[in-house]
């Protein structure tokens, strides 16, 4: 790691007050605040820090966006308001080499569409049909009590999966649809949540500091839903190493 990779850290902590008060710090940068990994991303984040009370950890992001969409945005993920700042490009991102994903001059609809079915982005399609067939190596995300409206004609409790699958694993279609409830509401509100439709493909990165602010473990998204090195435990990485 290099120290004007360290320094660009140091000065994204500078510029936006990222200095909290607990022992490691996770400066996560977004893509757009409509992004799919965006939103499962701040969803995890919030069910860990839920969870994980008790862990020394600060947690910040960047993301592009606007003020109404971050409303929104935190609302909907119950990521911390006051936790999130929003930029309007992708300047940040540019500077710290977070990937841009795929560009072929025909704008971000089609850049995005594009990563979506695989290209330059190699991951997703497994991590699409992983959504829909399940994972025996991964965490359920609903519980039977878990009240589950999709589209707003769809409703029923997490005890549907359970009844079916079983339980304690991600069962079949679970994972899709927890990433279908997530897209209707970026749909829903699209002009909020997508600022610029230029920066669709644009990729995202964590950087895990300690309490000297020097990074301890960083990832770059290449990948649309590839926002983790590891997508079965996205955040598993973070209590291999927090340690008091």
């Amino acid at each position: 790691m290099t120290d004007k990779f360290q320094n660009d850290i140091k000065n994204l902590i500078e510029e936006f007050n990222f200095n909290g008060h607990k022992k490691f710090k996770l400066i996560v940068l977004f893509g757009l605040l409509g992004d799919f990994d965006s939103f499962e991303y701040a969803i995890n984040l919030k069910s860990f820090i839920d969870k994980n009370q008790d862990k020394n950890l600060d947690i910040f992001a960047v993301a592009i966006g606007n003020q109404n969409g971050k409303e929104k945005f935190c609302k909907f993920t119950g990521f911390h308001k006051e936790n999130l700042i929003v930029v309007s490009d992708n300047q940040i991102h540019n500077n710290l080499k977070v990937s841009r994903g795929l560009d072929i001059g025909l704008g971000g609809w089609i850049n995005m569409l594009l990563m979506l079915s695989g290209i330059n982005s190699f991951k997703t399609i497994k991590e699409v049909i992983r959504g829909y067939t399940g994972d025996r190596k991964a965490m359920q995300i609903y519980s039977e009590f878990d009240k589950i409206d999709v589209l707003k004609f769809l409703k029923f409790s997490g005890n549907s999966f359970k009844k079916v699958f079983g339980d304690g694993y991600l069962r079949p279609f679970e994972l899709a649809t927890f990433r279908l409830n997530n897209m209707n509401e970026i749909i829903q509100n699209w002009s909020d949540y997508i600022l610029n439709e230029e920066y669709l493909p644009q990729r995202g990165a964590s950087f895990l500091l300690n309490n000297k602010n020097q990074i301890i473990y960083k990832f770059f998204s290449n990948d649309v839903l590839g926002y983790s090195s590891n997508m079965r435990d996205p955040l598993g990485f973070l209590n291999d190493l927090i340690k008091e």
